[in-house]
């Protein structure tokens, strides 16, 4: 791959620049001789095709130039035969954005100026964002390195879905991750709108739907067309997910006609997958849909229309007789065949509004017209086993934002790997990309940028990049990169958890509050769920999503580059030497942490759950450091201290305050070092 080969070259032998952090990597790079020289007579030219939405990314381009280099650059554009950047676009892009779109585009810079050639406007948006990622400050100033870039996606379809139905996410969210969404390339956003805690959009047909399954937090329709208008802009397509035929109590608060069991109904406030589901025997089910999805369709332009149908448990259809009887008289043997005959009807629906079904997995089956989408969460295996029956497919298995899962694990998530690499070159055209998702159980509108990114950067990569780009310290050297120019752009990523740490610790002295919070990561999977049941507590939507475990993010960078040193510190066998020093000194910083946190622990509510963890990390410290201290000397551990020690690092591995505290393999890796099994 020429990306890989060319990334540490520099572009002058007098002053070598920052290296290239492009993220997601582009197809084809080579570097050339020099730098472009940012300055604030920088100016944007269009030549060839031109339309409004063009003129506005020029702008919105040289907006966050001018922003990047602190440089007041004029947003007029300029005639291109005076231009620093020259954009030509061969014509225009389909009215309304659709999946098979040429998003490629090529980028040339020279000292003296720059190219930017695209077939359509959609790779013009993705151009511009790789210039952007260009820039760094050198000696000379800002400067873009000279280079040529021939890029295009791996993928068509490369997704963000964000749940609005268990806690609301405002607008302004919303279009702060579409402009994150647009620095990486991602151009889907798949808006999941309705669940058991909240039908989010207004419906003028339906209109208790949102009366009274929102608790009053909704999305005007008008806001929906505006958010539709504004991911446009920015290369990005906005598919909606109402999920049927379960996942649907927030319906039935204002229409328990529609529902398998008699209500009264109200909003969901537990998490959980709960009984209520549509009834697919009446046909007043399906002219309420046909209407409601009739609704939606002229205000979602997105050929794609997601149904979810994930997770029908059919407790309610097994208890009605009435269905029963309608299953018997069909030779209808499981809850699978009934659902089956719903997603049918309501495929027909869709295709009478001009849409494509997306489901999640549970709706793959042979009867349904091979244009609809299966989004898979359970696997690469059902991915390939909906290719072998002719569907087409996403996947969102590995890549659940909500599970606190580190970068790397997500960057070795591949939508043709396992199973679906086994498949042959025309079954995986099939298989269209995938999404990150971000269910929002513990995900607030002050967290959830942290919870998003920089991870979904990382999955943008896997869906935009060749297969074969796989250094993961590489990886994570551009995701630092691609973390602040998200910080530019106004996400709070970072800035959300310095503002949580100093309300709960009531000053703005949070230092050694930030070292433990440095140090643990939320707890993964859906252990935070099971620690509540063990403890009889009951989660639900009401709760207050204030404490450590909501403002850390879900993955440690100093955790991970201690970690690092540790490894190659016992690697090289060295002592006492510069590597040693720094070891010693975090180690040592942590075993004095708790005596500095004490008074902060004690004056906050907020605060007091942590001291049993905050104790723990200074009892890592000095273990860490005990066993340097026998390194340094050539000594054994004594048995008896390997022993107690090993015992406390392993109480020390379980949650508390459902955080973990991340640096406990390495602090154990130092005190196996020095045991009298691993010592010669």
């Amino acid at each position: 791959m020429i990306f890989s080969s060319f990334i540490l070259s520099p572009v002058i032998a007098d002053v070598a620049p920052p290296r290239l952090q492009l993220m997601p990597a582009p197809a084809s790079l080579r570097l050339g001789d020099g730098r472009l020289v940012i300055t604030q007579t920088f100016s944007v030219g269009i030549a060839g095709y031109k339309e409004v939405r063009l003129e506005r990314a020029a702008r919105r381009f040289v907006q966050d130039l001018s922003r990047r280099t602190g440089l007041p650059i004029s947003l007029q554009l300029s005639e291109p035969a005076t231009a620093t950047l020259v954009i030509h676009t061969e014509r225009a892009s389909r009215p309304v954005q659709e999946l098979d779109e040429d998003e490629s585009y090529t980028l040339e810079v020279t000292s003296s100026g720059a190219n930017l050639a695209a077939p359509n406007p959609l790779g013009v948006l993705r151009g511009l964002q790789t210039f952007l990622q260009l820039v760094h400050v050198t000696p000379e100033g800002f400067t873009a390195a000279a280079v040529r870039i021939e890029d295009k996606p791996r993928f068509p379809w490369r997704g963000l879905m964000i749940d609005v139905g268990r806690h609301f996410m405002p607008l302004d969210v919303l279009k702060r991750n579409l402009d994150g969404m647009e620095a990486v390339k991602i151009n889907v956003f798949h808006w999941h709108l309705s669940d058991n805690q909240g039908f989010r959009i207004e419906s003028k047909k339906f209109p208790k739907l949102h009366e009274l399954g929102s608790d009053g937090l909704y999305y005007t329709q008008e806001e929906a067309r505006d958010l539709i208008e504004y991911a446009r802009d920015r290369g990005i397509r906005v598919v909606p997910e109402f999920d049927i035929p379960g996942h649907t109590t927030a319906w039935f608060a204002g229409y328990p006609e529609l529902a398998s069991a008699p209500g009264p109904y109200e909003i969901e406030r537990r998490w959980g997958v709960f009984e209520p589901e549509m009834d697919p025997t009446k046909e007043e089910t399906y002219r309420f849909l046909d209407k409601f999805i009739g609704e939606m369709a002229e205000i979602f332009p997105d050929a794609y229309f997601h149904i979810g149908g994930d997770e029908v448990k059919g407790k309610q259809w097994d208890a009605n007789p009435k269905i029963r009887e309608f299953m018997r008289e069909r030779e209808f043997k499981t809850h699978r065949d009934l659902q089956e005959y719903f997603n049918a009807h309501i495929e027909k629906i869709l295709t009478k509004h001009h849409k494509h079904m997306v489901g999640w997995d549970e709706i793959l089956s042979p009867g349904l017209p091979k244009d609809i989408v299966i989004q898979s969460w359970r696997g690469q295996k059902s991915l390939a086993e909906a290719a072998k029956q002719g569907y087409r497919g996403l996947l969102s298995f590995g890549y659940y934002l909500d599970l606190m899962h580190p970068a790397f694990e997500h960057y070795g998530v591949d939508p043709l790997s396992d199973e679906a690499g086994l498949l042959s070159p025309e079954e995986q055209r099939s298989i269209l990309g995938g999404e990150a998702c971000m269910w929002t159980e513990y995900v607030s509108p002050e967290n959830i940028d942290s919870r998003i990114w920089p991870r979904t950067a990382v999955v943008a990569e896997r869906l935009w990049s060749p297969q074969d780009l796989q250094d993961v310290d590489a990886m994570y050297e551009r995701v630092e990169a691609i973390r602040r120019e998200l910080d530019e752009l106004g996400l709070s990523h970072r800035t959300s958890e310095t503002r949580m740490l100093r309300r709960m610790a009531g000053t703005d002295d949070i230092a050694p509050l930030a070292v433990l919070a440095n140090v643990v990561e939320p707890l993964k999977e859906y252990v935070r769920e099971e620690e509540a049941k063990k403890a009889g507590i009951e989660l639900s939507s009401d709760d207050a999503l204030n404490r450590l475990v909501d403002a850390v993010p879900p993955e440690s960078e100093t955790a991970r580059r201690f970690g690092r040193s540790v490894n190659q510190f016992l690697a090289g066998d060295s002592r006492g030497g510069a590597e040693e020093a720094e070891i010693r000194a975090q180690l040592a910083a942590w075993r004095d942490n708790d005596a500095r946190l004490a008074p902060l622990l004690q004056r906050s509510y907020l605060l007091k759950e942590l001291a049993p963890l905050s104790q723990k990390l200074a009892a890592l410290g000095d273990a860490g450091l005990q066993a340097l201290d026998y390194r340094d000397k050539g000594e054994r551990a004594p048995a008896e201290w390997t022993a107690l020690e090993m015992s406390f690092i392993e109480e020390a591995k379980k949650p508390q305050s459902d955080l973990l505290l991340i640096i406990v393999p390495s602090v154990q890796r130092l005190v196996e070092s020095v045991s009298a099994a691993n010592t010669p």
